[in-house]
């Protein structure tokens, strides 16, 4: 019906073991986020390809990136077309997988992001 797709950031992805922090607004969490607004708890430490398959399964999902460590997605609300981030790091030091889910636009995302990143640790234990 409408899309509110925004444009792809080009600066995300893993960094010196670190994804991008949230921009300060309330329509992101960040897994290493000091902020109790973005904080978030780490996915447990599976296979990206699980996480893939989860991903995959979901709605108006598109993976962007995969590697060993590291899986990209875009989400697509269905009434809007309004596309959250969403990034999944692997990371061997902690065992966990750190993840950040950010919408492009706009700035309150109504608990969508926290959501769905929940609704990915329940599917993944």
């Amino acid at each position: 019906m409408f899309n509110f797709s925004g444009t792809r950031p080009d600066d995300l992805g893993v960094k010196d073991g670190k994804l991008k922090p949230c921009p300060g607004t309330p329509n992101c969490v960040n897994s290493q986020s000091d902020k109790p607004q973005e904080k978030i708890e780490p996915l447990p430490a599976v296979p990206i390809y699980e996480v893939k398959k989860v991903i995959e399964s979901m709605e108006r999902t598109t993976i962007i990136t995969e590697t060993s460590n590291y899986l990209y997605a875009e989400f697509k609300s269905k009434l809007m077309g309004f596309v959250d981030d969403v990034e999944f790091y692997l990371d061997p030091a902690e065992n966990v997988i750190h993840v950040r889910s950010a919408s492009r636009l706009g700035k309150s995302d109504l608990g969508v992001n926290r959501a769905r990143v929940e609704e990915i640790r329940a599917k993944l234990t």
